[in-house]
């Protein structure tokens, strides 16, 4: 299959190969994921994806037109997060790039503000979290307790149409028809099949790196925090990675 838009990623992922691991996460951030690695196949990203695509259509009829802010680090939630906006054609913005009453849906991994001007998830970036880690104002939405009620397949309302935005963020704006092209010439080079070491600097660097590697049918190492270079270079090792950008 040949992807040319965000949308058509995990489908492609999922026919290439669904078992194999498409993003490898270690988070080196001081606080209590400090320590986790999490590893996600193609066939687990389709199961989260699928609920934040169902939570996003039953719960807020967010679809082709819509604004979804996803105020949060580069983490692979946030990926999952992506995917689900762009399976349903809305447009995602990170990095700042929208005030609150610009957005239909503000997605977060920060204390919410008392008056969001719209709609709050909040993420947990725990792996085995099953609620919050702080307390919560009434009407935000807990994504680590409530997520997981949602379906795991998922059947779009709507289809993506090409002209809309799919990212938004300081430095670009790219259609569903441009991001994949966007992504690619941002991080040049990948062969098919490539395995990235990342350390991404920002969401926008994470999801954009996603695109282009996955569109290659490869996969990402990805790395939170300060991370020690030899530890580093030590899990590339382990890690099979073969490009590094």
């Amino acid at each position: 299959m040949t992807t040319t838009t965000p949308a058509e990623l995990l489908p492609s992922l999922l026919s290439a190969d669904p078992g194999r691991p498409r993003i490898t996460c270690y988070d080196d951030l001081p606080g209590p994921t400090a320590g986790e690695r999490v590893e996600l196949s193609a066939a687990v990203l389709d199961k989260w994806v699928a609920k934040v695509g169902n939570a996003l259509q039953e719960e807020w009829d967010i679809g082709p037109g819509s604004r979804v802010a996803l105020r949060a680090a580069p983490h692979w939630r946030s990926v999952y997060w992506a995917l689900g906006v762009w399976r349903i054609g809305a447009t995602l913005l990170v990095d700042g790039s929208a005030d609150a009453d610009d957005v239909d849906l503000i997605v977060t991994d920060d204390q919410p503000p008392a008056d969001a001007g719209a709609a709050v998830v909040y993420l947990t970036r725990a792996s085995l979290a099953r609620t919050a880690d702080i307390a919560l104002a009434p009407g935000v939405v807990d994504e680590a307790a409530e997520l997981s009620g949602y379906g795991d397949h998922l059947d779009p309302w709507e289809t993506p149409d090409d002209d809309h935005e799919a990212l938004v963020s300081p430095r670009l704006a790219a259609r569903y028809l441009d991001l994949v092209t966007v992504s690619s010439q941002q991080w040049p080079g990948l062969h098919r099949g490539a395995r990235l070491d990342l350390a991404p600097a920002s969401t926008h660097d994470l999801l954009t790196a996603v695109v282009a590697t996955w569109s290659v049918s490869g996969s990402v190492v990805v790395h939170l925090g300060e991370t020690d270079p030899q530890v580093r270079s030590g899990r590339a090792r382990s890690e099979g990675v073969d490009a590094r950008l």
